[in-house]
């Protein structure tokens, strides 16, 4: 099943400055991408921020594999 972010991030300038957060929330998707980065898990993060649902965490990741897949075109 392909994870769909949009589903579950969104950006309004209005939160958080722009920042992508879950949504419904104020949560920054740079903040869980941070936390997966330092080592913690799924499940941890889950514990930490109980408005968050497994599927939100997923899509914090594809947002991220999504944006390292960026392909610049040549001038």
């Amino acid at each position: 099943m392909v994870m769909k972010w949009r589903e579950h991030i969104a950006s309004d300038p209005l939160i958080l400055r722009g920042k992508p957060c879950i949504k419904g929330t104020r949560i920054p998707v740079a903040l869980i991408l941070g936390y997966l980065a330092s080592g913690r898990s799924a499940d941890t993060i889950l514990q930490e921020f109980p408005d968050l649902k497994p599927d939100d965490v997923k899509a914090c990741l594809d947002y991220a594999r999504e944006l390292a897949d960026f392909h610049a075109v040549a001038a």
